[in-house]
């Protein structure tokens, strides 16, 4: 099966947030995505609303079910008490940890497992008691011992950093490299019961490497590449763009 596709749509409330006004419209641009066969929409509220903002989330919530019923919403980022109560109050489908610093500009890093593994057990225990499906955050190097913590802790799939893998645009063999590195990491987690998702700097180039060399891949999130070619393409081109890349027939 191909991936599926959620669409971050961070980049897009960050273009809006420089003005202040209603346009670019994140439910707006969320429907279009979803129109043109995307699985999801995919947010990370930080606590200084830099880009999505808290008022952002019943209305994606409110989107996704009065619209698209069979699409899910996946609510990412640093498990804190106030992350906790917004993930509690909206109800997505997935939610995703992440180690994030608050400072930090974007993810870059996943969990440490074997430090975090009773926060991260708490926190997935509190989720699962709500019915939503828990995805952690996790490196792409192949450490059976620390994807065995990460399974321990509840967790029903890693979502693997892709960042160094979308660093090498402009290098194909460290590019190759990485990916066969993902392919392993992503193997140990699905012999041991994981689901595996994946994102951080993909794009339509180098997705077909990353699906080859991970054929079990559930999910992809991606936000900034896709933003980018809406800006040339459009939203529902670049979709489909983003699906074909997944191995999906359009």
């Amino acid at each position: 099966m191909a991936a599926k596709l959620s669409v971050n749509m961070n980049a897009v409330a960050m273009l809006r947030n420089r003005r202040d006004l209603p346009w670019p419209s994140v439910t707006a641009l969320g429907r279009i995505a979803l129109q043109a066969g995307a699985s999801g929409l995919t947010v990370h509220p930080r606590p200084d609303q830099r880009h999505i903002r808290f008022s952002d989330l019943a209305p994606i919530r409110n989107l996704i079910d009065d619209e698209f019923p069979d699409a899910e919403f996946n609510m990412e980022g640093y498990p804190n008490a106030e992350f906790l109560e917004l993930v509690e109050r909206h109800q997505p489908e997935q939610v995703t940890l992440v180690p994030d610093d608050p400072a930090q500009a974007t993810s870059d890093h996943g969990w440490d497992f074997r430090a975090n593994a009773e926060l991260l057990a708490d926190v997935t225990a509190r989720l699962k008691k709500n019915g939503l499906r828990v995805s952690v955050f996790a490196d792409g190097t192949p450490d059976r011992e620390a994807l065995t913590i990460a399974r321990e802790t509840g967790a029903d799939r890693i979502e693997l950093y892709t960042g160094p893998y979308g660093g090498c645009f402009d290098d194909e063999q460290k590019a190759a490299m990485i990916a066969i590195e993902l392919g392993k990491t992503a193997k140990i987690g699905h012999e041991l019961g994981l689901g595996v998702n994946a994102g951080h700097d993909l794009t339509v180039a180098n997705m077909p490497l990353l699906a080859k060399h991970i054929p079990m891949l559930d999910e992809v999130s991606i936000g900034h590449g896709l933003t980018a070619d809406a800006l040339e393409f459009g939203m529902a081109e670049t979709v489909r763009r983003f699906r074909r890349a997944c191995g999906q027939t359009v």
